[in-house]
């Protein structure tokens, strides 16, 4: 495990979200794939929004042909395993964490941007929480993520220090207690972001 995204996080993902993602493959699969597509459409948004902040438009345009080609190698690895992509409904891992978020500026960017790196770590632990567990295809593919995903964490996170007046550590403490907590809520429905399955 990356030792920065270690710290960063303040719990495993839950060994019962592990034994439910083996159990839905195909599921895993076509939510990675949404994953991606959200991932490079936030960053987008994040440019259009954010067009004066020139560190962050470069970033962002980065981390968005990233997600897409991510989401090209997912979707390649599903045709090959006859698996449709499809719609899926969103988690609510995203909603937890956003709804906490301030409206106005700049807090509405510097919490945004923190959520992007809680959302990006959370990725890079859990393909690592289930290298073990794949085929050997998966398992390389997923263990290629990883550092991509890192940086995508270490980006959002140095942005929001670089664009917040004040230090961050209290939202970052307050969002890592909100990111705890949305892992271990009860999920009826598996998505790559759900919490613990709900019994």
């Amino acid at each position: 495990m990356i030792p920065e995204i270690e710290a960063f996080l303040l719990c495993e993902t839950p060994p019962a979200w592990i034994e439910q993602a083996l159990q839905h493959p195909e599921e895993l699969l076509i939510d990675h794939a949404n994953c991606e597509k959200k991932a490079a459409g936030t960053a987008l948004t994040l440019m259009f929004r954010y067009a004066e902040k020139e560190d962050l438009q470069q970033k962002m345009s980065r981390l968005a042909r990233e997600e897409l080609r991510h989401f090209e190698q997912v979707t390649a690895i599903m045709k090959k395993r006859g698996i449709k992509y499809r719609q899926l409904s969103a988690s609510e891992y995203a909603k937890r964490l956003h709804q906490h978020a301030r409206i106005q500026e700049p807090g509405r960017l510097i919490d945004t941007l923190i959520i992007g790196a809680f959302i990006e770590a959370r990725s890079c632990e859990r393909f690592y929480r289930l290298l073990p567990h794949l085929d050997e295809e998966l398992g390389k593919f997923y263990q290629s993520l990883l550092k991509s995903e890192a940086r995508h964490f270490e980006d959002y996170l140095k942005l929001a220090q670089q664009y917040s007046k004040e230090p961050i550590e209290e939202r970052v403490a307050f969002f890592a207690e909100q990111e705890r907590q949305a892992i271990f809520t009860a999920d009826a429905t598996f998505r790559f972001h759900s919490g613990v399955p709900a019994l």
